[in-house]
């Protein structure tokens, strides 16, 4: 085991790891990329910003996936009737437009989110460009205070 988590430290392959799990996280499949971020950044530091870059090209990537799938699934979706919080929710985000997808970075709801707004055929070049601030915001303020603002605690 030790023999495989170095190879996957190592610059060439840890890049790599990041823009999979980093894929994979960003759709509606529970995974976390953070953990694999961290551990290839404490390993190389010098590698932080192509880190923060691929993780977020990945999980930008990933979106985009989960864009398309709900832009897929709008014709196949009737609607129902929906809950009173239901009709809030989405008068809230055709309001915001592709702003919202500023929180994709969020847990939980982030990704539903970029679904949400592919089913709901928001502009996908907009809302690309909002997903890719909002995740690279997060991997930034995350990684470097888990590196630099709390270093003792890792």
């Amino acid at each position: 085991m030790d023999q495989l988590l170095q190879w996957l430290a190592l610059p060439q392959h840890g890049l790599s790891t990041v823009f999979v799990v980093a894929f994979i996280s960003a759709t509606l499949l529970p995974m976390g990329s953070e953990p694999v971020l961290f551990g290839l950044v404490k390993l190389n530091p010098e590698l932080f910003w192509p880190a923060v870059l691929v993780a977020t090209a990945g999980n930008t990537l990933g979106g985009m996936f989960s864009w398309c799938m709900g832009w897929g699934t709008h014709k196949a979706v009737k609607h129902r009737g929906a809950s009173g919080h239901h009709h809030r929710a989405l008068v809230w985000l055709e309001k915001l437009g592709p702003k919202a997808c500023l929180l994709s970075w969020l847990p939980g709801v982030g990704d539903p989110l970029c679904a949400v707004a592919g089913w709901l055929k928001m502009p996908f070049w907009p809302c690309t460009m909002y997903m890719a601030i909002g995740k690279f915001g997060r991997y930034v303020v995350m990684t470097a205070s888990l590196l630099w603002v709390f270093p003792g605690q890792f």
